[in-house]
């Protein structure tokens, strides 16, 4: 069911999602003929399918950061704080997701859908598909309704699979019943090599503002689209054993598809799909980790400058809540006192922070290797925080804060506990602009080059069965994966899917990517049980984590480039968070060192079985892989859509 909540009109609207001349002009409906006249209409009409990605409730605060891929052995929702609402996408009710009057995920997603639906069918149907920018376009609305499907099926599994227009005459297509998602992944495979077909490289695109563009797909979006997919169709899934009209109880983790033959032409496929990219677009791969995340952060757009293929576009100032949810945590407090005069909230304590809903599982940080570069980046032990000048807090001391007396005002990092480990990948003080409120505008990552190569890797030995394909385009998948490694700062190690297994956590920690791995690799509820059981382990001081320091010392250093106004601090020196730190004697705090519990709050533990979650214990994890579809969707459905999974 999609047209419930469509509203297709005029397409005179003001885009917040993309570029703001999609809507600047008047046109016609996207219904009307005369739009696939023109090329300039038409991709106006395409324009209509980004403004879905920016409304409240869609990819704008929603599809993205916390909401839609945690818990994970390496993530954790901020919001899970005790037993009933642990991993909350994962189990619960069939309520709906902050919706209102149709105005949550799965009816935007629809409703992008259906716009897709449209300008595909307009265009086939009255424009001139010999002409090179239409037929861009047409490959542009494949590859953006593609996306919309992939996300549906990460999070609901078995979806309608629509993919004509509904014209009024036909009401089988206005209700479109739930469907085995194998039927969606293969009209997936057909639309987006189609697309790949009709969108040139990036560099080549033939309409000006789309050309060179993170924000805008090409065909290295359609291809790395098409192994994502791949992998997930010839993956493990949680599925009905048989699918039933109106729901089964009987469900288990098994392969979507059953032939093996099939699921190796499948690998095949992702391995040609990568192959195409790697050969055309290997200058892609930035030197430097930390900055493929300050790219983000800073707008940098510019394709041939940036390690993302596709980056979902907001418009600056206006929509988009990717930072604000997904990045390090900001106070309350630093309101109007962060770096490069950015504004950030007015004040209101709902809006004025960056909430910070991905918390790192704290055993994460142990598991990297200390020499992997990628670990500072990826994991922030502090937050930041201001001082009004009163110097209450025990840390605001003239030793710890040299050069500035308690009473004054000051922003600082202030350490966090082990339960409070934020992802660092995205960051308020790495931005350039200023903003306001908790809309930061910042682009949502999608698909960077990295993914690619490890894709490459993992389908080359044929992920978890491990059947190698044939044929392999003359590109060494052990490279692939070293280069990763060799970026990191890390040696190279041989080839294994357990060695990918651990590499792609290590890489896209943050990155809403973990949960999906996992599921397609048949290890979420392995690996969430085990992980869970090692936090404890952590948190007691024993096991494989005997001995650990139970706190750390930390040094501050002045740099004001990070306050508008008076003084800020950072750590320079920060010890004790590996298990086999060693603090030197002579630290001591009239030198201005700063020491904290780490693992504990007034003698009592951060994190106990009582206050910290990764799944609901006593749950089935794996029967809560997906979320429910909402009451609000199923009411409104005519009986085309129902809840499997013992919802």
């Amino acid at each position: 069911m999609k047209a419930k909540y469509f509203l297709l009109g005029a397409l005179a609207l003001t885009l917040v999602a993309c570029e703001k001349d999609f809507f600047e002009t008047e046109s016609p409906s996207a219904m009307d003929e005369a739009v696939y006249k023109s090329a300039e209409l038409t991709e106006q009409a395409i324009g209509a399918i980004y403004n879905c990605f920016g409304e409240d409730k869609s990819f704008r605060n929603r599809l993205c950061g916390g909401y839609v891929a945690m818990n994970t052995d390496i993530e954790h929702c901020s919001k899970s704080e005790d037993a009933e609402y642990a991993a909350y996408n994962m189990t619960g009710g069939t309520g709906n997701l902050s919706t209102s009057n149709g105005k949550d995920p799965w009816a935007y997603l629809n409703s992008a859908i259906e716009r897709a639906n449209v300008v595909v069918d307009g265009i086939r149907a009255y424009s001139d598909t010999t002409n090179t920018t239409i037929k861009y376009l047409l490959g542009e609305a494949l590859t953006l309704r593609a996306f919309c499907y992939l996300e549906m099926v990460k999070l609901w599994g078995d979806v309608p699979a629509s993919f004509e227009s509904f014209n009024g005459h036909n009401p089988d297509v206005l209700y479109t019943e739930k469907q085995d998602r194998n039927v969606v992944f293969e009209q997936l495979r057909v639309d987006l090599k189609e697309a790949a077909r009709l969108m040139p490289w990036s560099a080549s695109v033939p309409i000006a503002k789309a050309a060179n563009y993170t924000g805008r797909p090409s065909k290295a979006l359609a291809l790395g689209l098409l192994a994502r997919a791949d992998m997930m169709y010839a993956g493990l899934a949680m599925r009905p054993d048989v699918f039933t009209k109106g729901g089964t109880k009987a469900c288990s983790v098994q392969y979507n598809v059953k032939d093996p033959g099939t699921r190796q032409e499948l690998y095949q496929e992702v391995v040609w799909a990568c192959a195409q990219i790697i050969k055309q677009e290997d200058w892609k791969f930035k030197d430097d980790f930390e900055d493929v995340f300050k790219d983000l952060c800073q707008d940098v757009t510019d394709y041939s400058k940036s390690e993302w293929i596709w980056a979902l576009p907001f418009l600056d100032g206006a929509r988009g809540q990717v930072l604000a949810l997904t990045g390090n945590k900001m106070s309350t407090n630093c309101a109007g006192a962060l770096i490069n005069t950015i504004s950030y909230g007015d004040g209101n304590a709902n809006n004025a922070k960056t909430q910070a809903m991905i918390e790192i599982v704290p055993t994460f940080y142990y598991a990297y290797d200390k020499a992997d570069k990628r670990r500072n980046v990826t994991i922030l032990p502090w937050t930041w925080e201001y001082d009004n000048g009163q110097g209450t807090a025990s840390s605001t001391t003239e030793a710890a804060f040299p050069g500035v007396p308690a009473s004054d005002k000051k922003v600082y990092q202030k350490q966090s506990n082990i339960s409070q480990l934020y992802c660092g990948k995205l960051r308020v003080e790495w931005m350039k602009r200023s903003y306001a409120s908790n809309e930061d505008g910042v682009d949502m990552p999608v698909l960077r080059y990295t993914d690619v190569l490890l894709m490459f890797a993992e389908a080359a030995i044929g992920s978890k069965e491990g059947n190698a394909p044939s044929d392999l385009y003359g590109i060494s998948a052990q490279t692939c994966l070293d280069k990763v490694r060799e970026r990191a700062g890390l040696p190279v190690i041989p080839l294994t899917f357990n060695a990918l297994v651990d590499e792609r956590a290590f890489e896209f920690c943050g990155e809403n990517i973990r949960k999906y791995d996992l599921m397609r690799w048949g290890l979420l509820k392995e690996k969430l049980e085990a992980t869970q059981l090692a936090v404890y382990d952590l948190q007691s001081n024993s096991g494989a984590y005997a001995g650990r320091p139970d706190s750390v010392w930390f040094h501050y250093t002045r740099d004001d480039q990070y306050a508008q106004n008076g003084a800020a601090f950072v750590f320079d020196k920060f010890v004790g968070l590996d298990v086999d730190a060693e603090r030197p004697a002579e630290f001591n705090k009239e030198d201005g060192w700063v020491v904290k519990s780490f693992f504990d709050k007034d003698e009592v533990p951060n994190i106990t079985t009582e206050n910290w979650y990764l799944f609901k214990p006593g749950t089935d994890i794996d029967m809560h892989q997906y979320w429910p579809i909402f009451d609000v969707n199923i009411a409104a459905s005519n009986g085309t859509l129902w809840n499997d999974y013992l919802y």
